[in-house]
């Protein structure tokens, strides 16, 4: 137990220091300045063209390759290209632009490739990036990550670690009618691991896998995903040693999930859910229900990181909808865009039925640090 509250108290204690380090030696303005990103650019000309100059959507292409826009049109209109020059050159982080005529039948004009969902038909294999951005402060989110927190459960306390790895690797994407926009078919895998940091040997307790097909779809701020995945549960074989240890039970699944994601100015709000189409034990229930918001900010706060958190609900039927509550708050490093590298450090906490292996029916509380990568 004394040494694993030191483990605890280390870790406290690094984390601290660090955070003290971003306090001290904050970014100076003018690097922070520097630091618009191609994808806060994007949002802001696209705001800026559609609802101050009132483009049609489907009427033109904008894309930002460091700092620098390019808007293809498909006619020809003089006074448009003048009127967005004018308003466009003064935006501060824009370090150029160019504004083409791209004839209909070139390319990717919309309306000849067609309208569907707004998707062009033209595409490309092995995509950087996801159009369905993952979320941040879900348990079950496949991505790399480590935490230490205090765990409690009926009367047990102890300190757990946590580690996690996976990815969503895109196999391909059909263009949409902008820069962003698509649609898109990938692979996920995940493997999540829960640790005993005060029993002697540092039990491993419970492993999750999971391994899914997503295919998601994003048309400007609103993107959803449609995920079928698998996800079988496996107990530690020191834990399952272990004196009084719970009788193993085997749970396996195929679930089917739905969840629609709508964004607002560093805001993102989610719903959805998902199904159990097959299930064992065979009377688990199989509808539950997924919500949630986040915060992504854009300018850097110290050490050029920017706030981000996030609040992720669930609610099972299994558990009468009892609902579970994920909060995580802390600074991201790198970009925003979660097609290029970026580093976590946050402080979470979380409430409500266990979301790993067969402890579905128990109760937990626990609070921590964690530190996430983003490949």
């Amino acid at each position: 137990m004394r040494k694993a509250t030191v483990h605890f108290n280390v870790f406290g204690c690094l984390c601290a220091a660090f955070l003290w380090l971003m306090l001290l030696f904050p970014a100076s303005p003018a690097k922070a300045a520097d630091m618009a990103s191609d994808e806060f650019l994007t949002g802001y000309i696209t705001s800026i063209l559609e609802r101050d100059l009132h483009w049609e959507r489907d009427s033109y292409i904008l894309k930002i390759v460091n700092g620098v826009a390019t808007i293809t049109l498909f006619k020809d209109d003089p006074m448009r290209m003048e009127a967005a020059d004018k308003q466009l050159h003064t935006i501060d982080g824009l370090h150029g632009i160019a504004i083409v005529v791209k004839p209909a039948d070139a390319g990717k004009n919309p309306k000849a490739a067609g309208k569907f969902m707004g998707i062009t038909g033209e595409g490309e294999a092995f995509p950087i990036g996801n159009l369905f951005w993952p979320l941040l402060a879900d348990p079950k989110q496949s991505q790399f990550f480590i935490s230490i927190d205090h765990f409690r459960s009926s009367g047990v306390r102890y300190t757990m670690a946590s580690v996690g790895f996976g990815e969503t690797f895109g196999m391909y994407r059909f263009f949409g009618s902008r820069e962003g926009d698509g649609l898109q078919l990938s692979v996920e895998g995940g493997l999540f691991a829960q640790f005993n940091m005060d029993a002697p040997s540092y039990d491993l307790i419970n492993a999750d896998y999971t391994i899914g097909i997503p295919v998601t779809y994003r048309y400007g701020d609103n993107s959803l995903r449609l995920r079928i995945y698998h996800q079988s549960s496996h107990l530690g074989d020191e834990f399952l040693q272990s004196i009084n240890h719970p009788e193993r039970v085997n749970l396996s699944y195929e679930a089917i999930e739905f969840i629609y994601s709508r964004e607002w100015h560093g805001l993102r709000g989610y719903g959805g859910g998902e199904y159990l189409i097959r299930k064992e034990p065979g009377d688990l229930k199989p509808m539950s229900a997924h919500w949630g918001i986040e915060y992504c900010g854009s300018k850097p706060l110290v050490l050029n990181g920017r706030l981000v958190s996030g609040v992720d609900m669930k609610s099972f039927e299994e558990n009468n909808w009892s609902i579970d509550t994920s909060v995580k708050v802390g600074l991201e490093f790198g970009q925003p865009d979660p097609g290029k590298r970026h580093l976590r450090l946050m402080a979470q906490w979380y409430k409500g039925f266990n979301p790993r292996g067969q402890f579905y029916n128990n109760k937990v509380e626990s609070y921590g640090m964690g530190m996430s990568l983003g490949f």
